[in-house]
């Protein structure tokens, strides 16, 4: 699979939901990729924007779409990496900011 075959297939599933892919094309399949780097690496799609630790069980809450991804959108207009957004933030009608990270201090792995 590559990246624009897993964007077909997320898109058809995430847009019902809500959420659309940065239009910012560059950005998304850059993202995209890098999901399948890792999961080619971990054997999971772990948040690109994120350490690892390279075990499901303590990554869970950072498999994209991440845990944190609904209140991101909601408060920010995009998630932490900004591969989902609002439809708000991609017409520019919502101030684009930095999003904090929301993963508890004890799950980020150095």
């Amino acid at each position: 699979m590559d990246a624009k075959q897993l964007f077909e297939i997320l898109k058809k599933i995430q847009e019902p939901k809500g959420y659309c892919f940065n239009s910012d094309m560059d950005i998304t399949m850059t993202l995209l990729e890098s999901l399948l780097k890792n999961k080619d690496r971990y054997g999971y799609m772990a948040c690109p924007c994120r350490l690892a630790s390279g075990e499901q069980k303590n990554d869970k809450d950072i498999v994209c779409p991440c845990s944190y991804r609904e209140d991101d959108v909601e408060e920010y207009g995009s998630c932490y990496c900004t591969l989902y957004v609002s439809k708000e933030y991609n017409e520019g009608k919502i101030e684009k900011q930095a999003v904090p990270e929301r993963r508890p201090p004890e799950k980020i792995f150095f």
